[in-house]
């Protein structure tokens, strides 16, 4: 049993700002648990961060699916004693179009994964978080009230819902010191974000990791893009 609580989980890892992420907390000396719904790509993965030196290890998980979820947890906890990171990355966007037309289906896939998904891992976690454990939860500039436009309805909405879970997690956490915070990580140049986009998915993990390892652990409640607050 490995009690050390430098132990992160990431979710949705196998590739793109997650994989990235798991990249620099391993070489911050972290062990990784790498999760992805893909058996063969989380492995390779997880194989590639290993040969780079890091300590990480695949762990299967589609975050869509409650059994799946469990199973993980099991895994993760015959192997360690403690989490002292988890980054609820993994998410979709399967919309096009507009509110108008878009099908309730749609909708209602893209809850199951960016929204149900991270509270059931929180709360299937929270005996392995450690005492001033970090949470940070992958959102989305589309998902800012402040701002939020027409485009990708489903992802959009789906991340606002994911900033009031940080919010509804922060503030029942905090007597255990446990942070709970959003990201939006900007556009980031992954397969979801497309070539075109400006930022690096280095980039796009710095503040992700900034918040695991260096932010003050009073920092907690909050929504955050290049280690600034920004507007819900």
């Amino acid at each position: 049993m490995l009690m050390n609580e430098k132990n992160a989980l990431i979710t949705g890892a196998n590739r793109g700002i997650g994989f990235e992420i798991s990249r620099q907390l391993g070489k911050r000396g972290f062990r990784i648990f790498l999760t992805a719904r893909n058996p063969e790509a989380g492995e390779k993965a997880a194989r590639e961060l290993r040969e780079e030196g890091s300590d990480t290890r695949f762990v299967l998980m589609d975050v869509a699916d409650e059994k799946s979820i469990e199973k993980a947890v099991q895994a993760v906890r015959k192997q360690v004693d403690q989490l002292g990171v988890l980054v609820n990355n993994a998410g979709i966007m399967i919309d096009k179009g507009n509110i108008v037309k878009i099908p309730v289906e749609v909708l209602r896939q893209t809850i199951q994964t960016n929204v149900y998904g991270p509270i059931r891992i929180i709360q299937s976690l929270l005996p392995l978080l450690a005492k001033g454990a970090r949470i940070i939860n992958m959102s989305s500039g589309l998902g800012s009230l402040s701002s939020m436009s027409g485009y990708s309805p489903a992802y959009s909405i789906s991340k606002t819902m994911l900033n009031a879970v940080t919010r509804q997690f922060s503030s029942v956490l905090v007597d255990r010191n446990i942070a709970v915070n959003s990201v939006s990580p900007g556009w980031v140049r992954t397969a979801m974000g497309g070539q075109s986009a400006p930022r690096s998915v280095e980039k796009g993990a710095e503040t992700v990791v900034w918040l695991a390892t260096e932010a003050p652990g009073t920092l907690t409640g909050k929504f955050l893009q290049d280690k600034q607050e920004i507007d819900w």
